[in-house]
């Protein structure tokens, strides 16, 4: 792989988790810019670099990935709070989990689609939390 690629993939992973993560940050969760941003680039990173040790070796570039989901999920868990009946920080989670993978997009070469998912995460948090407040507040 070219640095030029290489440079493109990680720029598009910067950019996808800076989109999810400025929004997060706007809105003063916890996990924002710096957060997102760089679950995106890690986890390109890793894609990348199953490229990297498998290529030429017909290795499985998927099992660097399934060990990002593992290490994402870990940290996601420790975001997640229970109070009483309440539940906190899912919403958070799930978005970083969501980062991460728009980010193995990216390194997976796949960045038209990382850029329309990562438009899709904000749309989704920006869109749908009236719903779920009122969906939540009525009796």
């Amino acid at each position: 792989m070219s640095l030029d690629l290489f440079i493109i993939r990680i720029l598009t992973s910067v950019l996808t988790g800076f989109i999810i993560g400025f929004e997060r940050q706007w809105n003063h969760k916890s996990a924002g810019l710096r957060t997102n941003t760089l679950a995106s680039v890690g986890s390109a990173v890793f894609v990348l670099l199953s490229f990297y040790i498998t290529a030429g070796s017909g290795g499985d570039v998927t099992r660097i990935i399934a060990q990002v989901v593992t290490g994402i999920g870990f940290i996601g868990a420790g975001i997640i709070f229970k109070e009483g009946f309440n539940v906190r920080g899912l919403t958070t989670a799930v978005t970083i989990w969501c980062s991460s993978a728009i980010g193995c997009f990216a390194g997976a070469g796949f960045l038209k689609e990382a850029i329309t998912a990562s438009m899709i995460v904000v749309l989704v948090n920006v869109v749908l939390k009236p719903l779920d407040t009122w969906l939540s507040n009525r009796k």
